[in-house]
């Protein structure tokens, strides 16, 4: 395994978009264009499955070194109402294209820091959203949260709004590791919270853990996957650390490269945490995601109906996915258009009465079959060869998967590919052979991290 993972770890795409965000069409898209593929998507599917609403609320107190989130570091709590109004504007102009009336089956808060924001804030944002929007019946609220920043009256209200899961980013428990990050928040801190929640009735708590911090050790990883065990969160992930300095600049700048945990040492990492958890009775969920068996992701996976986006995993799909706030990134299915990446110009753009759009991409036909192949391996480990894929296209794409079949990683049938259990921890660069952006253009350290 030693000698794959040194072969295999390389650039590449996360894959939860396709075609990847580097590989949009350089001339972005129009702005008409745009429109039309948010109309098409809705008028196909708001009755049958209703749409999605990606909420960015981007601001912080501090700022975490290990991050490669969109966010504004302030203690001004000030700019929560103006940003929230501005979301509201925006959302307005949507609801302008739509015609009737949407209906909402999911809104996620991502960040930044959502619990950032008052109780009566995030009261403000979710019935506002709802003046123009009925819900979906599988409604699901679900919001990320910082421990260290949320409390009763914050959990209260967002489960009184709806919502019956929210995610908790721990990262590591490890002082050392705690410093090197900049996200100092103790297990007691984590373990209110996580009760509190338990006890106003969230059916489902997900706990964020990174693997390949600085100074990470086997021993610190085994204490902190225990502290975690012990709360038994519904779900985990558990996430590669990004190293992208380069795109990301001074907040992953905080630690020198020599302390980061390198190959084959970090991914003993991921299988340690990966056999713990197992003996812990959760099930492995697509990528750097588990679950107990008890869980709706879980679920999701049995009967193949899993999802996987901007958000990352999801138990279920709907076509539209609307993003709101800045630098969010709206997915119609036929295309992807992303915000203004600074509150301020996201700001001014909405208060002109114009879709804050800077960029994004118009899926082509070919596109949009390479996109189902993709997402088929990332949720489900497996794809079917279809009559929409031509024949030189499926004999270049096998010719290119030939090592990873010789090497066992996969089995190629007639009507399928199935990634095999040792594949799994390399399904990235397997996507990759289906890539077809990626045959004139070889992936670089600067645009992608590594696949392990």
């Amino acid at each position: 395994m030693k000698e794959l993972i040194q072969k295999y770890n390389i650039p590449g795409p996360r894959y939860t978009s396709y075609p990847t965000v580097p590989f949009w069409d350089e001339n972005g898209i129009a702005i008409d264009s745009w429109k039309k593929s948010v109309v098409k998507a809705f008028n196909e599917s708001n009755d049958s499955e209703g749409i999605s609403l990606y909420i960015h609320l981007p601001f912080c107190e501090s700022l975490c070194t290990f991050c490669a989130c969109h966010k504004r570091i302030t203690v001004q709590h000030s700019v929560e109402e103006p940003y929230v109004d501005t979301i509201l504007k925006e959302w307005d102009l949507y609801c302008d294209l739509l015609i009737v009336r949407p209906k909402i089956r999911e809104i996620h808060l991502g960040g930044g820091t959502p619990t950032f924001f008052s109780s009566e804030n995030l009261e403000k944002l979710i019935h506002g959203i709802f003046k123009k929007a009925d819900k979906f019946a599988e409604f699901e609220l679900s919001y990320e949260g910082h421990p260290n920043h949320t409390n009763k009256e914050q959990l209260q209200t967002l489960y009184n709004l709806g919502s019956r899961r929210n995610s908790f980013g721990i990262q590591d428990y490890d002082p050392v590791v705690q410093k090197a990050i900049h996200r100092i928040q103790s297990f007691e801190q984590v373990k209110k919270v996580h009760h509190l929640s338990k006890e106003i009735g969230y059916t489902s708590i997900s706990h964020d853990l990174i693997f390949g911090l600085p100074f990470q050790t086997e021993s610190s990883i085994r204490d902190s996957i225990k502290k975690t065990i012990e709360l038994k969160p519904d779900r985990i992930a558990y996430y590669s650390y990004a190293h992208v300095p380069w795109i990301k600049g001074v907040g992953q700048r905080g630690f020198d490269e020599n302390d980061l945990p390198k190959d084959e040492e970090k991914r003993h990492l991921y299988e340690l945490g990966k056999d713990l958890f197992f003996e812990n009775g959760y099930v492995e969920i697509g990528m750097d995601h588990f679950a107990l068996p008890t869980d709706s992701l879980y679920e999701s996976m049995k009967n193949k109906k899993l999802h996987r986006n901007f958000m990352g995993y999801t138990s279920g799909k709907t076509q539209l996915m609307i993003g709101l706030g800045m630098s969010s990134i709206s997915d119609s299915w036929y295309g992807f258009a992303q915000n203004e990446k600074k509150v301020e110009t996201y700001a001014q753009r909405v208060n002109q009465g114009k879709l804050p759009v800077f960029r994004g991409h118009l899926l082509t036909e070919t596109d949009l079959i390479i996109r189902k192949h993709i997402l088929d391996l990332m949720c489900n480990l497996e794809t079917i060869w279809n009559e929409n894929l031509d024949s030189q296209t499926k004999y270049e794409i096998i010719e290119r998967l030939q090592e990873m079949k010789d090497d066992d990683l996969i089995e190629v049938f007639e009507e399928k590919l199935v990634i095999k259990e040792k594949g799994r921890m390399f399904v990235r660069n397997i996507c990759m052979a289906f890539d077809l952006r990626l045959i004139d253009k070889k992936p670089e350290t600067r645009i992608f991290s590594m696949t392990i």
